[in-house]
């Protein structure tokens, strides 16, 4: 005889009987889950490229102080043993850069290079020495002046700015 078969049974199992394996997604779920991945990528990218930027605003900062620290400090080394001159620039020792950038009042010398985040020696007479330190590919160009002592950069350089103030 026939069999009754319920809208239960054509919906979910196929029909007649037969059952349908439903493993996959749909092309709309897929579709969804694209959209939404591509909003976030759109959100994230630009988050991280700001993130770096401050970390190398954050870097420069600390560095910034340390070499000013530092400079201060070898001062008063000076001025103990009767020297009232700040350190001059060279690479000689007892200079600024001996052993390699700041290494003349760093315990480490920072490495030279031309990267973003890095600091990069342009020239040196003998009162001042010039360096860049890279950002974002722009360069901030900082000078050290022995008469006084001074290691900064131009107030009206808005990178300059953020890693002075």
């Amino acid at each position: 005889m026939f069999k009754v078969i319920s809208w239960y049974d054509i919906r979910n199992r196929g029909g007649f009987g037969l059952r349908i394996m439903k493993n996959g997604f749909t092309m709309i779920e897929m579709v969804f889950v694209i959209v939404v991945l591509g909003i976030l990528a759109a959100i994230a990218i630009p988050k991280f490229a700001a993130t770096r930027t401050d970390a190398q605003i954050s870097k420069g900062r600390s560095e910034v102080a340390a070499i000013r620290s530092a400079i201060i400090s070898e001062r008063q080394s000076r001025l103990i043993t009767g020297d009232h001159n700040f350190i001059a620039p060279g690479t000689s020792s007892g200079q600024l850069d001996h052993g390699g950038l700041f290494g003349g009042v760093l315990t480490y010398p920072i490495a030279d290079s031309t990267e973003d985040g890095h600091w990069h020696f342009l020239s040196r007479d003998s009162n001042t020495s010039k360096y860049n330190f890279n950002i974002a590919g722009t360069s901030v160009g900082f000078t050290y002046t022995r008469s006084d002592g001074k290691f900064d950069c131009t107030h009206t350089n808005t990178y300059c700015k953020k890693l002075t103030e």
